[in-house]
């Protein structure tokens, strides 16, 4: 029985752990409009998607969970609260739950990020900030 164990112990890691070279990673510019997520890993303590986004995100925040994000391509203008910055490929952000926030895209090409939360984000905590 501990054998048996042992094994389906080693299986189940296996399982989860792997190695992805995001940088080969591509969606066709035209099969989306503004936005495209793919969902990449995900467990009951986060999860991580690669978003690639045209030209912005309307200003929002999380209740439960903290986002960082890492831009691996792209450039443009991230608001945190009520302050702009501008942000660029390379650049990392940590943005904790309650945190409003915002993006706008000023390069030619989608910006292209990682985008990991905490707890696992199945989409339902994001509250938009209306605009007056």
């Amino acid at each position: 029985m501990a054998i048996l164990f042992t094994c389906l112990l080693n299986i189940h890691a296996a399982e989860a752990q792997r190695i992805d070279n995001i940088s080969e990673m591509t969606v066709e510019v035209d099969s989306y409009e503004n936005i495209h997520v793919e969902a990449l890993d995900h467990h009951d303590l986060s999860s991580t998607f690669m978003i690639w986004v045209k030209e912005g995100v309307k200003e929002h925040y999380h209740k439960q969970h903290t986002e960082t994000v890492y831009i691996l391509e792209g450039e443009g203008r991230m608001k945190l609260n009520d302050e702009w910055q501008t942000v660029s490929a390379g650049d990392y952000i940590f943005i904790p739950k309650g945190t409003r926030h915002a993006v706008e895209v000023s390069s030619t090409h989608p910006m292209k990020v990682i985008s990991m939360q905490s707890p696992r984000f199945d989409g339902k905590d994001r509250v938009f900030v209306s605009q007056k």
